[in-house]
């Protein structure tokens, strides 16, 4: 019998119900000893390191195809406070910091998300990516059971999170973001501070989980005091020894180090393709369920992002380099380590392994279910090769070297057997008619009690980043040095000695208008002292000191209490009425350079400079900009700049900053052999030495236009800007 209207109605309205409720089923992570579970998945996760503001936008979507044609199933990032609300209740989400955007573009590639919110991030990035603001809100004092800090911390969490659910970017909203961090690395500081850390943890975690994300929370390097509802995780070179806090969780590895940071005056680290595969495939077969490369793609710390001392370059030797290319062979040996990983994913997520040693420091782990096996062969001896036998065949393991077998019969895979050819990764100057024509311009030197210059009068010295709020590196100091007609210095005729100690980080000294020395520190003690013998006449000298940032600290227990600038003593010595104590004087100030305040690094510039050209261009001379342009190369490489023939300053592009240069050059003979097996740390792969820490500086394509593109660098100490060359970063000869 044939359905009537009425019931044909009814049945399409249950039909429709129905559908309704499989669409509103939504979708779950959770997790188990084993793994993370995504929508009642075990999961073996592999993942990578890309932070957003360290490449431009129009870099993402192949950065995130190149991680995925890797073979990684997560993409991990940061969230940057201090780009996101650099003033109270200002926030920014544009361009480099369009955070939305970078997410829903590893959602269209088809890859998870772990979003590690923190808000602190350390990352070798500025201040450790607070906005210098929160330092001097009343009664702040940084990750610690403090009120100020918890207020502020938890309104930009919500802040981000909110963001997040707006746009239905968790999993179970039908989005990417799988994971999401809550603090970072903060276990070590808890131990320092003792009870108000443990109370600050308890508090960070039960914040968090009270803002309902549907997915887990992770805590890093947390290990000891690591809340219930919280997932413990690993950083560090090798992670194989690691366990979570409680049975129940899976382990986790969140940061394995594919290098180390490049700071200013320093070798620049490497670590070898077999070892870093050796740590991921040892892990793996020791249970491990989610493993993140930090960095998979470094990137560059643009506009002064960078830390305290680290270099512009955020290479990190990262699968992918700086540049966006992938560094072999260490991107396709890893890329075939994934793709065996996944062989043996059925066996890893069903069972727990057996465990046997086949000989001296050789070891067999082997996980065999009902439908599948897979067998881990592992020589742990960092010198000898090893032939061992195994279901009946032999296999040659090289030293510190794991042979994996996803059906536990056939070697697919030897994470020290690197079959991958290396290319010859170069930087090559782009034609020469695009030669560089430059124009100079001398800073001034400011006056004391120059209001009219922006100068201001203080008794005593003055911290430096009270006075900037780190809007610019620059501080000076300024005095008048009186020295009267009958005033003489020693009996022997020496000029006198100036003294000064400052908390850093760099310091030029100009008398009466000529620079008389330089000094600065490093990222192991970012302290200096100046001590010089300075010519001075009867009557006024007028003495200038520049207290130069390198960045600010980004890691430390409440660094939020360290000193920039010239604290003092500042002496002067040698003058017959006896050393003078400068340090309280009344010094006059002056915030930044004029160049700055005339934004002569802007596209727009400033008509009031008189740019000096040809046989009249400045060289080799202290507290000078140089500008020029240029056309696009018609090369589709990336590009950089060669600045090897300056000294140290800044470097903006249209307007654009690109980072510090300072090529800082290396001490010989610090390099040693690297000797990546079993005894590999940062300091025993190190290249570079006796050069510069970084000659090449990126500049993104997207900041050009095809032609009259405006380079502009402020160069603090002395260099020839004939010497800078516009390079391409290619394969190609």
């Amino acid at each position: 019998m044939g359905l009537n209207f009425r019931d044909k109605a009814w049945v399409f309205l249950w039909i429709l119900c129905c559908s309704s409720l499989i669409c509103s089923v939504k979708a779950t992570v959770t997790y188990d000893r084993k793994t993370v579970i995504i929508n009642g998945q075990r999961r073996i996760l592999l993942s990578g390191s890309i932070h957003y503001p360290r490449s431009t936008p129009e870099m993402w979507p192949d950065l995130i195809q190149k991680a995925k044609e890797g073979g990684l199933d997560v993409i991990q990032t940061y969230v940057f406070w201090n780009g996101h609300e650099p003033s109270p209740g200002q926030y920014y989400f544009e361009d480099r910091y369009d955070l939305v955007k970078f997410i829903k573009l590893v959602q269209q590639a088809g890859l998870y998300v772990h979003l590690r919110i923190g808000p602190y991030v350390c990352a070798e990035w500025n201040f450790g990516g607070f906005p210098v603001w929160l330092k001097y809100v009343s009664g702040m004092a940084f990750r610690t059971d403090n009120e100020p800090f918890k207020a502020a911390m938890q309104k930009f969490t919500e802040k981000i999170v909110g963001m997040m659910k707006q746009e239905n970017l968790f999993e179970t909203q039908g989005g990417p973001i799988i994971l999401s961090q809550v603090e970072n690395e903060y276990g070590p500081v808890e131990w320092e501070i003792g009870a108000p850390g443990k109370a600050y943890t308890k508090w960070a975690a039960q914040m968090a989980e009270g803002l309902s994300t549907g997915v887990p929370w992770i805590m890093c390097k947390q290990d000891e005091d690591v809340p219930d509802s919280i997932i413990n995780t690993c950083n560090g070179f090798y992670c194989e020894g690691f366990k979570p806090k409680s049975d129940n969780k899976p382990k986790m590895w969140t940061e394995n180090w594919t290098s180390w940071l490049t700071e200013f005056g320093g070798a620049v680290p490497y670590r070898p393709a077999e070892d870093i595969a050796f740590s991921v495939a040892r892990f793996i077969h020791n249970g491990g369920s989610f493993m993140n490369y930090y960095m998979y793609h470094g990137g560059t710390n643009f506009d002064r992002t960078a830390g305290q001392f680290i270099a512009t370059s955020y290479d990190y030797d990262a699968p992918l380099d700086e540049y966006g290319l992938p560094r072999e062979p260490k991107y396709s040996h890893l890329t075939k380590l994934h793709k065996v990983i996944k062989l043996c994913e059925p066996a890893l997520v069903s069972v727990d392994p057996t465990v046997t040693w086949l000989g001296d420091k050789l070891e067999a782990h082997v996980y065999k279910s009902k439908s599948s096996c897979a067998a881990f062969l592992s020589n742990y001896n960092n010198i000898s090769a090893a032939r061992v036998s195994f279901g009946g065949s032999t296999y040659d393991l090289p030293p510190w070297s794991i042979s994996i077998l996803p059906d536990c019969k056939t070697e697919y895979y030897n994470t020290a057997k690197v079959q991958v050819r290396t290319p010859s990764i170069h930087m090559k100057m782009v034609p020469t008619n695009t030669q560089l024509s430059w124009g100079s311009y001398n800073e001034e030197i400011p006056s004391p009690y120059d209001s009219n210059n922006g100068t201001f009068a203080k008794e005593g010295l003055v911290e430096q980043i009270s006075m900037t709020r780190d809007k610019t590196d620059y501080l000076w100091y300024l005095a008048d040095v009186a020295i009267s007609a009958d005033e003489k210095f020693l009996k022997t005729g020496e000029d006198p000695l100036l003294s000064i100690d400052s908390a850093g980080h760099a310091l030029s000294v100009f008398v009466n208008g000529q620079l008389a020395g330089t000094a600065y520190g490093s990222l192991e003690n970012p302290k200096l002292t100046f001590s010089q013998k300075i010519k001075l006449h009867a009557g006024v000298n007028k003495l200038a000191l520049l207290s130069i940032a390198a960045g600010l600290p980004n890691v430390g227990v409440h660094y939020e209490t360290w000193n920039i600038g010239i604290l003092g003593p500042v002496t002067l010595k040698g003058v017959n009425s006896g050393t003078w104590d400068m340090s309280k004087w009344k010094w006059s100030y002056k915030i930044g350079t004029k160049g700055e305040a005339l934004s002569i690094h802007t596209v727009t510039g400033s008509s009031t400079v008189e740019w000096k050209e040809g046989t009249l261009l400045a060289k080799k001379q202290p507290l000078t900009w140089y500008k020029t342009t240029f056309d696009m190369p018609s090369e589709s490489e990336p590009l950089a700049l060669d600045m090897n023939t300056m000294g140290k300053g800044q470097i903006w592009i249209n307007g654009k900053n690109i980072g510090r240069h300072w090529p800082a050059y290396t001490a010989r003979g610090k390099c040693e052999r690297c000797s990546y097996a079993g005894t590999f740390t940062e300091k025993k792969c190190l290249s570079n030495c006796g050069e510069a820490s970084q000659r090449w500086y990126h500049v993104p394509r997207s900041w050009l236009k095809p032609s009259a593109n405006l380079i502009v660098v402020l160069e603090e100490w002395g260099g020839d800007p004939n010497g800078i060359s516009l390079v391409t970063r290619t394969g190609k000869k």
